[in-house]
């Protein structure tokens, strides 16, 4: 072997290693140099457009991107109240699986990105986890962004074993040891809630080290979770909120740029704006769970919207 063929090698090994040292940087331009992008979020239910024809849709739409939500199930009990204004809609206990439905939106899309919207960690074995996240990165070239949240249903929390009042730790311990797995060849964790000596598991995600984790909430510590174990924001936009106001503060704390990509937007121009000028770096807007002669009206009236903020309305 020559003395520059050796040297090249030793240069890639060490900057192979070095890679999954640093923290995930985006492939994308920051968010100051670009304009926002445009997403979709959706649950994606049984009696709906099914996954993959509705990515397939969305993609042909020319959106960037596309989020699934999840939730294993719901207690018939319904203890916990409902965040939102009136009665749990009943999409929340009627999504397929998170990982089958972005496996489905994988296969019928080349670039869409697909995502979590997001993923309930504190209710997930981290090793099957990190395999399922892994698996439909690779399987989509690397376009997924891993959503994660701790959720707002205790009882749902309980009936996995998850005490709610602890799920925060829990949360972070759960994405420290996926991170170990995806980036080390023989990956071992030990915390509180979290154990496993050496493992082996392939394949490894095509994004590396990894893909991005997208750290979803709104409450009062978040943007601790943000910095500590995350690479993006991903907040729920509300008019009676600050949250915009706290993409500031978010990013006056961090020591490298954090992106910020914005759940429920709605289809208000006047919104999308406000959100371009605070350097969100995508706008997600909800679909319903319905079939096509309720999905394509609701698709119109977002990139209606998305029409009127770029002025080609």
């Amino acid at each position: 072997m020559g003395v520059l063929t050796a040297a090249a090698l030793i240069l890639f090994g060490f900057e192979n290693r070095l890679l999954v040292l640093i923290r995930w940087a985006p492939q994308r331009d920051p968010f100051y140099t670009r304009g926002m992008d445009f997403g979709i979020g959706y649950f994606p239910t049984h009696d709906a457009v099914k996954p993959g024809a509705f990515a397939r849709l969305v993609e042909e739409h020319g959106h960037e991107s596309l989020f699934f939500a999840e939730h294993t199930h719901i207690p018939a009990s319904r203890e916990t109240a409902f965040p939102g204004a009136g009665e749990l809609p009943p999409k929340y206990f009627h999504t397929y699986d998170l990982f089958v439905a972005l496996t489905a939106a994988a296969e019928t899309t080349s670039k869409l990105r697909i995502g979590s919207g997001i993923c309930l960690v504190v209710e997930r074995d981290p090793i099957t986890t990190a395999k399922e996240v892994a698996s439909v990165d690779h399987l989509s070239g690397g376009r997924l962004e891993f959503g994660v949240g701790a959720g707002w249903n205790r009882e749902e929390m309980r009936n996995h074993g998850t005490d709610p009042r602890t799920r925060m730790r829990l949360m972070r311990e759960r994405i420290e040891a996926m991170k170990a797995i995806w980036t080390e060849d023989e990956a071992s964790y030990h915390g509180e809630f979290v154990n496993f000596d050496r493992i082996w598991s392939w394949p490894k995600p095509a994004q590396r080290p990894h893909p991005p984790v997208l750290v979803g909430g709104n409450g009062p510590t978040v943007l601790e979770r943000v910095l500590a174990f995350g690479d993006a924001w991903f907040p729920n936009f509300a008019r009676s909120s600050d949250v915009i106001e706290r993409v500031e503060e978010l990013r006056s704390r961090a020591d490298c740029p954090i992106e910020v990509s914005m759940m429920s937007a709605p289809a208000d121009a006047a919104v999308l704006e406000r959100l371009q000028r605070s350097g969100a770096r995508r706008a997600v807007h909800w679909i319903p769970s319905a079939g096509l002669a309720q999905v394509e009206p609701a698709l119109e009236r977002w990139e209606s919207a998305i029409a009127e903020l770029k002025g080609e309305a």
